[in-house]
């Protein structure tokens, strides 16, 4: 079985994963694949470097199919070249975060039923902005990028609990005692039914409601989020979109 290195990586105030070595594009939804519980094999995070880069090398098993969820030995502690949704790169500084990545096999709302997970792992009234950030008191205190390879899909989860950038947000909790929590969410939401993650990712939603501006590059979209579709998409004056970076107006 071949090892995988992984690195997590940051948005301006939160953090997520890099796949390394994987010419895989980066995924926040798939629609093919039943929902379907969680899976990791045994990771291990490498001490810090002198120069301040850790890495997770773990072993990914396509074939587990263990009903246990979800699991990490530990998070990384510090990371300099991270990157983000639309390849941005960050910094997060040394034992500021929680910085995880999980193994889950795919279903079709991961990354919605993993921004619930963290959600409620950190509580405190932290909301969700479409398609994968956490909020607290409307500043951005977290995030999650979800990579989908055939038969798995890498979870990065990042928060900020000591440390955010200019306008920012930080949750300042055990970063232990957060991790536990967010495991066991994890576990549940990672293989809960669809209906339930999408009826729990609504009543969690910052965003439904408002008035956004969704970035697609060369396309702009702007109304209002009236929902969220079966897929994940959000429905912008009845619109359904896919991908994007939203603004809220």
């Amino acid at each position: 079985m071949p090892l995988i290195a992984l690195t997590t990586t940051t948005t301006a105030s939160a953090t997520r994963l890099r796949l390394s070595k994987l010419r895989t594009a980066p995924a926040t939804i798939t629609t093919t694949s039943p929902a379907a519980r969680s899976i990791i094999t045994t990771s291990v995070i490498a001490p810090v470097k002198p120069e301040g880069r850790a890495t997770q090398v773990g072993h990914i098993d396509a074939g587990c199919r263990t009903p246990h969820a979800a699991r990490v030995d530990r998070g990384a502690d510090h990371q300099t070249a991270g990157r983000g949704r639309l390849d941005r790169r960050w910094e997060a500084p040394a034992g500021t975060g929680l910085l995880v990545s999980f193994v889950l096999r795919p279903n079709p709302v991961l990354s919605l039923a993993a921004g619930v997970a963290a959600a409620q792992a950190c509580g405190g009234g932290v909301r969700l902005k479409w398609p994968n950030d956490l909020l607290l008191n409307g500043a951005k205190v977290g995030g999650i990028l979800v990579e989908v390879l055939p038969a798995t899909a890498i979870c990065g989860i990042g928060i900020n609990l000591t440390w955010a950038p200019p306008g920012g947000a930080k949750l300042n909790q055990d970063r232990d005692v957060l991790l536990d929590r967010l495991r066991v969410e994890l576990d549940r939401w990672a293989s809960a039914d669809v209906e339930d993650v999408l009826s729990t990712w609504r009543a969690l939603s910052d965003t439904l409601g408002r008035r956004v501006r969704v970035d697609q590059g060369e396309h702009v979209i702007e109304g209002k989020a009236e929902d969220i579709g079966r897929g994940g998409e959000l429905i912008v004056d009845g619109t359904p979109v896919a991908f994007g970076s939203v603004t809220h107006l």
